[in-house]
């Protein structure tokens, strides 16, 4: 373990001076300055603002990340709510122009509540303060990681005024790529374009890419629907949603017992050979003695506790013999008339379409200008460092920042990594194994095609970090998730029953055939078996 420690910072004190040297030279090669720039070299208090709100207690601190000389913007304690703003020196606009956010983010104790994002917030002239910045301070863009549950991504949300309405709304990216699982340093970068296209980035990889004025890309989409169902149009009162109705000349079978029991003795069975009738199934304890500090007037009468009769091991059962319960063949429950197609079904109703009177067209979003970056997060976590935090008008300037910055840090975390997993124990090599599966389940609920699964695998995901022997178990639970989407891609889905509204549903979805019942109700009674536990014999009832 020494003499690969001792290699790693040789090896990082070397990568420094390289990146150092790198980072001269790329920048004197470079065209442009960065628009803004804080790698928290220096402390941040003077040029930080810390809230005074009352609600954010966390204490943020100046420190260096773990295992380099390099400083960032450290979060303190764990469970807290912390707020932080840097007043930019120059207003930027955002509209018809490359922009560049890019900041650094090393979860050093890892991430499993919390957010770890940040905001470029509207000028001080759109009603708030340094002092009470909180969550309620405007912001143009929020971006960055947030993890808790079964959520799991690189946030990106645009707050766009409506021009008709005036109202502003924020605007979420779908499907946004996951946050990386491991303690390692990570970048994130988005970059806007003039031709209205967002691009994220994570470590310099294209993550995804999605288009501001795309219907598809936005939750809401920016631009509304340019028609609405009206608000006044009101369902006639004759109207009829129901598909199928219950027949009203069907009779009920004379021979239909509804009194009839689901279950009845089997008058077969014969009582066991050697059964103790006479033999309770439990004793008083001899063994048990009364306690001294016992007090039969504040405690009440003194009972030995109960065991299992000795007796009863030996023989078929004791107590009194009953026989056990069957299956009754003349059950069939309560009769319900079948189901006929309804002669006045007139489908699901729907209001008519009006124009939509907060409709509006745009070319390019109309971006608020940003004046300063702001902190405000809520973490379970302690140990998140924010560093190298980067606006800038070219994409060149921030692949440079990131490859001489970044990448270094991170290669020698990476190393460093891999040394630790190659000389610890089966355990810490079972760890690094499951780092790498999350990982790559990470990878799979990105999928835009798993996107209705996306939930459900990561909240297998969170499930499995939490608890790490369930590793193996929630990879196979992924796997089957997957394999089933393809069968149903392939063989097509069965089709969902018809939603009845209101009294309908109910009539509707209790009526079923006399002699018949459908697969869907079959469907719900075995998973209404499933899901309520089976009743354990007595040695009487056997």
């Amino acid at each position: 373990m020494e003499k690969p420690l001792k290699g790693f910072k040789l090896q990082q004190l070397l990568g420094l001076l390289l990146a150092v040297a790198c980072f001269t030279t790329q920048l004197l090669a470079s065209d442009s300055d960065p628009v803004f720039f804080e790698p928290f070299n220096e402390t941040f208090e003077g040029r930080w603002v810390v809230s005074e709100k009352e609600d954010y207690k966390g204490i943020w601190k100046h420190a260096k990340s773990e295992g380099h000389d390099d400083y960032g913007l450290l979060v303190g304690e764990k469970a807290r709510k912390y707020a932080i703003v840097k007043e930019l020196d120059d207003t930027v606009n955002l509209k018809g122009k490359t922009v560049v956010l890019q900041y650094e983010v090393r979860l050093q104790n890892g991430l499993e509540c919390g957010g770890a994002y940040l905001k470029y917030l509207w000028p001080q002239e759109a009603g708030w303060t340094a002092k009470d910045f909180d969550n309620e301070s405007p912001y143009s863009i929020m971006f960055g990681p947030d993890k808790c549950g079964s959520t799991n991504k690189v946030h990106f949300i645009l707050k766009h005024k409506n021009p008709k309405s005036g109202e502003y709304i924020e605007h979420h990216l779908k499907y946004p790529p996951s946050v990386p699982s491991d303690k390692l340093s990570h970048v994130y970068t988005a970059i806007l374009t003039p031709d209205s296209v967002l691009r994220i980035l994570v470590d310099g990889e294209e993550k995804k890419k999605a288009k501001f004025l795309s219907t598809e890309d936005f939750d809401p989409a920016i631009i509304p629907p340019n028609t609405i169902p009206d608000p006044d149009d009101k369902k006639p009162k004759d109207w009829d949603e129901r598909a199928k109705i219950p027949d009203p000349h069907a009779v009920k079978p004379d021979d239909w017992d509804e009194d009839a029991p689901m279950e009845i003795e089997d008058e077969d069975a014969v009582k066991p050979e050697g059964w103790l009738d006479d033999e309770p199934e439990e004793i008083d304890d001899p063994d048990a003695t009364k306690p001294e500090d016992w007090d039969d007037e504040e405690d009440g009468e003194w009972e030995a506790p109960k065991i299992e009769n000795p007796k009863c091991e030996i023989a078929p059962g004791c107590g009194e013999w009953k026989r056990p319960m069957k299956r009754n063949p003349a059950y069939k429950g309560k009769w319900h008339a079948p189901l006929i197609d309804n002669p006045n079904y007139k489908g699901i109703w729907k209001p008519q379409e009006i124009p939509n009177p907060n409709y509006f067209e745009l070319e390019a979003p109309e971006f608020e200008p940003i004046a300063a970056i702001g902190i405000e997060i809520w973490t379970m976590q302690d140990g998140m460092l924010f560093d190298n935090l980067l606006i800038a008008d070219d994409e060149k300037t921030a692949e440079t920042y990131r490859k001489t910055l970044w990448k270094p840090k991170f290669e020698v975390e990476k190393e460093k990594q891999k040394a630790e997993e190659a000389t610890a124990g089966p355990s810490d090599s079972l760890s690094g194994m499951q780092k790498k599966i999350f990982d790559l389940l990470n990878k799979i609920a990105d999928v835009p095609f798993l996107e209705a699964y996306r939930p459900k695998i990561l909240g297998l995901i969170e499930k499995a970090e939490t608890q790490p022997n369930l590793t193996i178990g929630v990879l196979v639970s992924v796997t089957v998730v997957i394999f089933t989407i393809f069968l149903k891609i392939i063989f097509g889905g069965k089709k969902a029953a018809a939603i009845k509204p209101g009294n309908d549903a109910s009539t509707a979805g209790a009526s079923n055939s006399g002699h018949e019942k459908s697969g869907e109700k079959e469907e719900e009674n075995e998973k209404e078996e499933a899901a309520v536990p089976r009743r354990r014999s007595t040695r009487r009832e056997t």
